[in-house]
């Protein structure tokens, strides 16, 4: 894929800096090739010897672990512009088994292909550093969320990390977002059965905090539920202030 204007990931991460032509150069290299996948199609499985990083150019996926009793623990969702594989690059075996939640189009990578934007584009290394570390205070919002709010909580708590998150790389998207994922694949993520997720999620409707048609969802009362669930936007807040090189 050479053509930079319509890369998800390019579009993502100018929403943070401004990216110059050899860093656009380095990104564009990592969509060269194309991996298609069917709904439920597996990437990669945990414990499977990886060297390959995915830039998710539509649909969406998602990362988890299953337990030794059946059970699955769903880790993180994955949509277009994002990177799948960047906790992998600190081992030799994929730390989780990614799944296509619908069709959906990868651009796989080796993660060689790091080595020269680390070398020649410190300023888009800062950034891609920045994001991970970002990722990990997600998640540990995401674990107090599990930890200590009720169900109504917690789905408003989903709800709004989604659409704060589309909103990166949609910046027309206002109040509606698809949301294709099944209610048992939003139970195995927030830690609730798919009767749980079924019942909350009419609970919300007959409150007026959201309605749904299909699979598009609509947040009525988004304040409201910011204050619910205490939610804090960190896809927006970001110290780029240190970066090297030329302020974006």
């Amino acid at each position: 894929m050479s053509d930079v204007t319509k890369s998800c990931l390019v579009q993502k991460l100018s929403t943070y800096i401004s990216l110059d032509s050899v860093s656009q150069r380095h990104l564009a290299r990592l969509e060269e090739k194309e991996q298609m996948l069917d709904k439920a199609e597996i990437v990669n499985t945990i414990g499977t010897t990886t060297d390959a990083l995915y830039v998710v150019k539509t649909g969406w996926l998602y990362a988890y672990a299953d337990l030794a009793d059946g059970r699955r623990q769903i880790l993180r969702l994955y949509h277009p512009g994002d990177v799948i594989g960047f906790p992998d690059i600190a081992f030799h075996h994929a730390t989780a088994t990614v799944r296509a939640v619908e069709a959906t189009c990868l651009c796989p990578f080796p993660k060689t292909h790091l080595d020269s934007i680390f070398r020649e584009s410190p300023r888009l290394t800062a950034l891609l550093f920045t994001l991970a570390v970002r990722d990990q205070v997600i998640f540990m919002d995401l674990m107090k969320a599990m930890g200590r709010m009720s169900a109504r909580e917690r789905i408003g708590y989903l709800l709004l990390d989604l659409i704060s998150r589309l909103r990166i790389t949609n910046t027309t998207m206002t109040d509606t977002f698809r949301l294709p994922l099944s209610q048992t694949e939003i139970g195995d993520m927030l830690g609730l059965t798919n009767v749980y997720v079924s019942k909350t999620f009419r609970q919300l409707e007959q409150d007026e905090y959201l309605e749904r048609d299909g699979i598009k969802v609509r947040l009525l009362r988004e304040g409201d539920l910011i204050e619910m669930t205490d939610f804090y936007n960190r896809y927006v807040d970001m110290d780029v202030s240190w970066f090297p090189g030329q302020a974006g």
